[in-house]
């Protein structure tokens, strides 16, 4: 029996729970700071992801109080 088929089955659905679970996040969170929930698809490219972090991070929220 050879153990590399079940290594290379692990690491594909690890990989797809990471890109499933961050999509996830994103799809929740960008409409409450009134952006595209759209843009959470975007999130699986991971320098995309890191712009939309500071996007969220640094954009003034709906609820912000000025």
């Amino acid at each position: 029996m050879d153990v590399v088929p079940f290594l290379q089955i692990g690491m594909l659905v690890f990989w797809l729970l990471a890109f499933a679970t961050n999509i996830a996040a994103f799809w929740r969170i960008l409409p409450r700071s009134g952006l595209s929930s759209w843009l959470a698809l975007l999130a699986v490219i991971p320098p995309v992801a890191v712009i939309l972090f500071w996007v969220i991070a640094f954009k003034r929220w709906p609820g912000d109080v000025k």
